[in-house]
């Protein structure tokens, strides 16, 4: 890449004079230096969460001379330099200084070099091996199969002050969350046929954004986006992670993007993977040579299930290195929240393992000490210094209180993902109507600990249709028309559940085709009534989860829901109740889970006369029969003194109605 000049428009504050030192004056790389004795303790003592500020490559002036400044942390390296097309690769002439104090981070100011600039560390590591490694703090990498970092500052306009002084009320947990988890590779392509054909951060803002504010989604959760060099691993190996991936641009691309989300009210997710890393030679594995970042005790420190290799969670500079990442994303992209990878895998030292193949931490048990910790810090640091953000927690197992906070005992998470729903929900819905009412205790269970101190988010993510899982379509029994019918059903059941809603790019429209990476969604599919009608069915359970108060003021408490009728197992209709503050915005939810219409079915409520339907999943403007529907319900009273009334409804086939 040629050199761009990049120069801030503001130079950086000088240092003083006597505080450079110039070992010797010949030598092309200066001896300076970004750190304090302080930041070197907090480093060490894993306490350092600006990291971002210091280690990497930075552009400024030194002694009235613009170049970079590099700091790059090899404790058990022997020589380090900088390698690029400035210097034709040689991997003498710049080496860097390491610092005395055992820190092990080499350091040096190069003048002339400017933003733009592809370099490499030439490290020479323990026991003489001699490796060229990638800027772990680099904020933008070459597109692979490329593998240098490139020089590159973070400077950005942002125009998004109105979302980010209000954005406490949009992501508050009484707040509607609605997410669409989307692979920006994937999710339109300029060639859709073309696995290498991409769009940039600024054209996926322009069919993005308005595209999601049709659909009604809050959020959105971009599967990672940190660098990473195979696609097939939908970026959740990645080798840079303080760089937005340059497949679609550089990072004021990338700050655009969430900029213009911003802009229309629309919050960011990121997925964040600190639980494992990748082997390829250029990125943080044995990065001096020796197990710098990963544990050396391959029963902590490789991940079976995905060849990789898991963070020491037990070392200082690694915890700096990790939550400093955490806070980069918040604080320079104005990240909303975290989605947090493969939990599970962090807090379990039998993860995946056999007997025989870990060791039991110092009390006897199964957790990972450091990981613990390193979680619990991990969330009091960004909720500390970022209270109107959310993470959340992608943790499978029954682990008490992960989204509970700390000083309550829990990890300190905001949501965690409801795996548990999801299993039993699909589950349900893949068998034929004729067996459900015997699948009806399988169906409620998610009630029974769903307020067992944690806050749940229900997804439907990208895991459940890749790897033979089918899409959302074909896991629903029956012909082409009951195969909608479900799908819209269990749309309807999820968004009157309880709990925050993901829903991954594709549902939305019932795709007929697995995800695939190497292609874009298929649009297509929107030109036939049932997909077209599918996704305008989505678009108003989004209005509704919106705009009804009793669907998200309450969703993470026990006063926001209560069953109505589960006495009818053997018709498979089941009737409950979302609460909000005011009792007049109750709502009603009626699930008919059989073809079978039911006239004049009978539900017997608390309340006041006068319910509405509001929203029925039979709609014909969602390809259902609309045969059935209540203009007119009639309201009984049974006892006016307590408020007991009896409602006459007609239940459409396979179908949910929502009642106000």
């Amino acid at each position: 890449m040629s050199t761009q000049n990049n120069e801030p428009a503001t130079p950086a504050p000088q240092p003083k004079y006597e505080d450079i030192h110039f070992v010797d004056a010949s030598r092309p790389v200066w001896n300076y230096s970004l750190f304090t004795d302080e930041d070197i303790r907090n480093f060490q003592n894993g306490t350092h969460y600006s990291l971002y500020l210091l280690l990497g490559n930075k552009q400024l002036q030194v002694l009235g001379q613009w170049g970079t400044y590099f700091a790059v942390w090899a404790p058990n390296a022997t020589q380090v330099s900088v390698t690029g097309n400035f210097n034709d690769w040689n991997k003498e002439s710049h080496q860097l200084f390491v610092r005395l104090d055992r820190s092990g981070i080499w350091e040096g100011f190069i003048p002339n070099v400017h933003a733009g600039e592809v370099y490499k560390y030439h490290v020479h590591g323990y026991q003489g091996l001699q490796i060229d490694k990638g800027d772990p703090y680099a904020h933008f990498w070459e597109l692979r199969p490329l593998t240098a970092s490139i020089t590159w500052g973070l400077d950005y306009n942002w125009q998004d002050t109105d979302w980010m002084q209000q954005r406490s009320k949009h992501n508050a947990l009484d707040a509607p969350w609605s997410v669409y988890e989307l692979h920006l590779a994937s999710w339109m392509r300029p060639d859709k046929n073309n696995e290498e054909s991409y769009n940039t951060y600024a054209q996926i803002a322009e069919r993005l954004v308005p595209y999601i504010k049709q659909m009604g989604f809050t959020h959105v959760e971009l599967m990672p986006i940190m660098e990473h060099p195979f696609d097939g691993s939908w970026g959740y190996q990645g080798i840079g992670y303080y760089a937005p991936t340059s497949r679609f641009g550089n990072p004021q691309d990338c700050m655009g993007l969430i900029d213009a989300l911003h802009q229309a009210g629309i919050g960011v997710i990121l997925d964040w993977v600190p639980s494992h890393f990748p082997y390829d030679a250029h990125g943080l594995f044995m990065f001096d040579g020796t197990h710098t970042y990963e544990y050396a005790d391959m029963r902590k420190g490789y991940h079976p299930d995905w060849n990789s290799y898991i963070f020491n969670y037990a070392r200082g500079e690694v915890k700096s290195f990790l939550i400093s990442n955490a806070r980069f994303w918040c604080e320079k992209f104005h990240a909303d929240g975290l989605r947090v990878d493969a939990v599970s895998s962090m807090l379990r030292l039998d993860y995946s393992r056999n007997a025989g193949q870990w060791e039991p931490n110092s009390y006897g048990g199964n957790g990972n000490l450091e990981a613990i910790a390193f979680i619990k810090d991990l969330n009091e640091t960004l909720y500390r210094d970022f209270p109107d953000i959310q993470t959340i927690a992608e943790e499978a197992t029954d682990w008490p209180s992960i989204s509970r906070p700390t000083f309550q005992g829990g990890m300190g998470f905001g949501m965690k993902w409801m795996m548990g729903w999801m299993h039993d929900t699909l589950n349900y819905f893949k068998k034929d109507p004729l067996f459900r009412p015997s699948q009806q205790d399988e169906f409620t269970f998610s009630m029974m600990y769903f307020y067992r101190n944690e806050n749940f988010m229900l997804p439907l993510s990208h895991d459940e249709v890749v790897h033979g899982k089918s899409p959302m379509i074909y896991k629903m029994p029956g012909d082409d028309w009951q195969k909608f019918a479900n799908l819209r059903l269990l749309y309807t059941y999820m968004y009157m559940h309880p709990g925050a809603k993901l829903l991954f790019m594709g549902n939305e429209f019932a795709a007929t085709s697995e995800w695939n990476y190497k292609s874009e969604l298929q649009w297509n599919l929107l030109q036939f009534p049932s997909h077209g009608g599918m996704k305008y069915c989505l678009q108003r359970l989004n209005e509704l989860y919106r705009d009804l108060p009793a669907l998200h003021e309450k969703q993470f408490s026990p006063e926001g829901f209560e069953w109505i009728d589960l006495n009818h197992r053997n018709e498979a209709v089941m009737v409950f109740k979302r609460k909000g503050h005011n009792p007049e915005d109750d709502v009603l939810v009626v699930l008919n889970m059989t073809p079978v219409v039911r006239q004049n079915w009978e539900v017997t409520v608390f309340g006041k006369p006068g319910w509405i339907e509001v929203f029925n999943s039979d709609s014909t403007d969602f390809w259902g029969t609309g045969n059935v529907y209540n203009p007119d319900i009639q309201c009984e009273p049974i006892d006016k003194n307590t408020g007991e009334y009896r409602l006459r409804l007609h239940l459409p086939p396979l179908a949910g109605i929502v009642l106000k």
